[in-house]
């Protein structure tokens, strides 16, 4: 090796070795670790929530900036049940945050995280009630976030398990992506992949070309499309298309309707289903259909479901049940009947 190619060799390490120096520099005074737990900790005061940390927040360069966040837990003021803990987190922050830049962050990432639904609800509960008569609203995340190994739990009662969450940033305008995989208590698979763009404007908030994708391998999978608005209260409508494959390869098809609710009606959802042996065209009241599930365990008579519409089924088989022939006619109003009217076109993938 010549004198002239080693000067360049040591010129280059010496370069990268004070670019890594400066970086490191950067990393803990731009960031200040101790500073921005504080931060954090006075950013969630402010919502009426208490962060804690098993440790002060630490920075990292690899494989991108981050600040590593051990032992958190998230609770309501003056509740000391947490509504989401968690084993490790990262706040990812871009490149730029070092050079200078503000410090933003653009993922949220936690591992091992344990949700507690009681606990949010309990929080949820203390917020001040919005009007019926308020315009919708679009709750920005300027950061995406995921989830892994997380758990689902409504006190001390399991409800998913391995849970896995995956979303993009959520903006007005931008195409927003989530995907979600689970297992419930009895171990059975289900996952959510969803894809919109929501647009508010004027008070109306509108969820454009959905695709929506739900899936139970080996049990089902189904992909359907098309629009939802909101604007405020209970005024909601939506119209989704598509299919529904089962297991044994029985293909149906689907149509949902969201009707909002007005002076004399709820809220209420039309769903058909169209296969080769089984239909059903039924209404099905959101509310008072949560409402009938709450009585039972209270020891009061069996009532039927508020289910209005028409079952015709071949064969069903759900866990170790086994029917022949179902009819069923509830009411006088088919959910193909009802009034689609202020809600989007469907778009059927």
């Amino acid at each position: 090796m010549n004198r002239r190619l080693r000067f360049v060799l040591l010129t280059i390490a010496g370069l990268a070795a004070a670019t890594l120096l400066a970086a490191f520099i950067a990393m803990y005074v731009v960031l200040q670790p101790e500073r921005f737990t504080a931060l954090l900790q006075s950013q969630a005061r402010q919502a009426g929530l208490e962060l804690t940390l098993a440790n002060p927040a630490s920075p990292t360069l690899w494989p991108t900036p981050a600040l590593e966040l051990n032992g958190l837990s998230l609770s309501a003021r003056g509740n000391s049940t947490p509504m989401i803990a968690a084993s490790h987190g990262r706040l990812v922050l871009p490149w730029h945050t070092l050079l200078g830049g503000d410090t933003v962050v653009s993922r949220l990432e936690l591992e091992g995280a344990r949700i507690d639904l009681d606990a949010i609800n309990a929080y949820i509960d203390t917020l001040p009630s919005r009007s019926s008569m308020a315009s919708a609203f679009l709750p920005t995340i300027d950061a995406g976030f995921s989830i892994t190994r997380g758990t689902l739990l409504r006190g001390n009662r399991l409800l998913l398990s391995n849970v896995q969450v995956d979303a993009g940033r959520l903006a007005n305008g931008q195409r927003f992506p989530l995907t979600l995989a689970a297992r419930t208590g009895d171990g059975t698979p289900y996952s959510v992949d969803l894809k919109t763009t929501p647009q508010l404007t004027e008070g109306v908030l509108t969820l454009g070309d959905v695709a929506l994708a739900i899936a139970s391998e080996p049990r089902f999978k189904a992909a359907l499309a098309g629009e939802a608005l909101w604007r405020g209260g209970a005024d909601i409508g939506a119209q989704l298309a598509g299919k529904i494959t089962r297991a044994d390869a029985e293909t149906y098809d689907v149509v949902a309707n969201v009707t909002p609710a007005n002076q004399s009606d709820p809220l209420s959802i039309a769903l058909r289903l169209d296969g080769k042996n089984d239909h059903a065209d039924v209404r099905l009241p959101p509310l008072e259909l949560a409402q009938w599930w709450s009585t039972f365990g209270t020891g009061g008579s069996l009532t039927l479901p508020p289910v209005r519409g028409s079952i015709a089924a071949d064969v069903i088989d759900a866990g170790g049940i086994h029917i022949e022939g179902l009819r069923i006619q509830a009411g006088d109003a088919p959910a193909s009947t009802s009034s689609t009217a202020d809600t989007p076109k469907a778009k059927t993938p």
